[in-house]
């Protein structure tokens, strides 16, 4: 993806491209999460090869990865957040669009004039890195095989280990088959056999692998923690799983928000205060989808009472609790996407401009009284 993604990406576009790339296969497969560690890892190395900053990059990548994610009936943040509000789910993702679609607009607005003042890699720089893959790989179209099944996978709902296990699987038959002089220097042995083959895809899927070229990036590109190297990341998630489970079973953070829903006395100050709820909970408990759930119940008398529609409060749940939770370091959201993509939380968040304007859009539109459904 790397080699063909250079020699078709403009330099000036690639951030516009970048985000909208990432939107059609997140809209398609309803996963952020598949979008980033597949088609994410792809455009952050030809970004690096195009000299582009990494959190520009991977901003423009979560931008369009959570936009389709938001928009897809296939995502579970968004059948959750319609079943949270008891909204219909086709009628939640259209009050959706009056939000979601201006937001990403602006985005790709941003994005398109970053484009336009960036210095970029110069063409020598690309051809020589592009040599440098094509002589160390054998290249070809049917290796796209792997990420698209992947894909298809996931667009058709099948579970996750399934999925990611008949990912794998592939990549070693690839790697067999198409790879053979690559496996060969890994193992550092003179002929091929099938323990030399099971032991070298095993570490490249545990543990630190290297492969050399001529090129000092492109060598940086190849390197690869693989199991180990996300082990941090899968303790902060336990963690964070952990700690936020005990907050929730013991009701400590409703005792600390349910004083503010008192002062939700309009339409405006109702949805914003919803909204900043979402995000205190991505804050505190480190996790997305008790962001939506318990928001969610705990407004849900406060919407009806006021005669506005479920769909503005799956709306809002959708609009701050699915989008922040990548822009927190310690969220499981944020920590997974820092490791897979290798850009800092902190380094990609100011540029994820489409998850910032998302709630704030959301809190507009409620105080303007705009494309708020009320109930029949």
């Amino acid at each position: 993806m790397i080699f063909y993604g250079l020699q078709i990406l403009n330099p000036e576009y690639f951030l516009i491209a970048s985000s909208v790339i990432c939107a059609i296969v997140s809209l398609a497969s309803g996963s952020s999460w598949s979008t980033i560690a597949t088609v994410g890892i792809a455009l952050i190395g030809i970004g690096q090869v195009l000299g582009i900053s990494e959190g520009l990059i991977a901003g423009s990548i979560i931008s369009g990865a959570y936009f389709g994610d938001k928009m897809s009936p296939l995502s579970d943040t968004t059948n959750l957040a319609a079943a949270m509000s008891s909204s219909d789910l086709f009628s939640h993702i259209k009050y959706m669009m009056y939000t979601t679609v201006p937001s990403f607009g602006i985005t790709l607005i941003i994005f398109f004039f970053i484009g336009l003042n960036i210095e970029t890699t110069t063409n020598q720089n690309i051809d020589d890195l592009l040599f440098a893959l094509n002589s160390k790989f054998q290249l070809n179209y049917w290796l796209f095989t792997v990420p698209l099944a992947v894909v298809v996978l996931i667009i058709k709902k099948t579970p996750a280990i399934p999925a990611l296990l008949s990912g794998i699987l592939l990549g070693a038959l690839f790697a067999i088959i198409f790879q053979p002089q690559i496996i060969l220097e890994i193992s550092q042995t003179n002929s091929l056999n099938f323990g030399v083959y099971y032991n070298v895809i095993m570490n490249a899927i545990s543990s630190d692998i290297q492969i050399n070229t001529d090129n000092q990036l492109m060598n940086n590109l190849l390197n690869s923690g693989g199991m180990k190297g996300m082990m941090s990341t899968i303790w902060l998630v336990i963690c964070a799983m952990s700690f936020g489970g005990a907050m929730q079973a013991t009701k400590l953070l409703n005792r600390i928000s349910e004083p503010i829903i008192n002062y939700a006395r309009s339409t405006g100050s109702l949805i914003a205060t919803t909204s900043g709820t979402c995000i205190f909970f991505n804050l505190t408990t480190a996790d997305q989808y008790l962001s939506i759930v318990v928001p969610g119940k705990m407004f849900e008398d406060s919407f009806k009472k006021k005669g506005l529609a479920p769909e503005n409060l799956s709306r809002t749940l959708e609009d701050s609790g699915t989008v922040t939770s990548v822009l927190i370091p310690w969220n499981i959201c944020g920590a997974t996407q820092s490791a897979v993509l290798g850009v800092a939380t902190i380094a990609y968040l100011p540029y994820c401009f489409f998850n910032l304007i998302s709630p704030i859009m959301t809190i507009m539109f409620g105080y303007m009284k705009f494309k708020i459904k009320k109930i029949n």
